[in-house]
């Protein structure tokens, strides 16, 4: 990856929605080589999907939680797939310790995210939960 392909990254970060028109005039560069450079992009797989930024307003009002997971540890990828299925699942992490996994979940109410709890919790391949609802966010990047 060479400087053009940082700072075609850096803009489609930005706004994954610039035409190539709009990036090749910021670039200085052909419109048929910004689109071959984010065609191989993706190939390379560096760039994997085009996606959208809620707006911090619409964030702020939603319910996250960080949902700790112990799994009966021979049904992990079926843990995986059941948690995946879930739209209020936004991360899955994998981790050490005593808990296997720690989801995050982002629901719009506490009636919402309790029942998403409870879905969880049910699961016959989970074990045992222990959820932390987040507050505030100090920090993101």
């Amino acid at each position: 990856m060479n400087s053009l392909d940082k700072k075609l990254l850096a803009l489609l970060r930005e706004n994954a929605r610039t035409s190539t028109s709009e990036l090749s005039r910021i670039l200085g560069v052909s419109r048929s080589t910004v689109q071959g450079r984010i065609n191989r992009l993706r190939k390379d797989k560096i760039i994997e999907r085009f996606t959208i930024d809620l707006s911090s307003e619409y964030e702020n009002r939603l319910i996250r939680a960080h949902v700790l997971i112990k799994v009966d540890q021979p049904l992990t990828g079926r843990a995986h797939i059941s948690l995946q299925k879930l739209p209020e699942v936004t991360a899955i992490f994998s981790v050490s310790g005593e808990y296997d996994m720690i989801a995050v979940i982002a629901a719009s109410s506490t009636g919402e995210l309790n029942r998403v709890l409870d879905l969880i919790a049910a699961f016959d391949e989970i074990v045992r939960t222990n959820s932390s609802v987040i507050l505030e966010t100090k920090l993101r990047r």
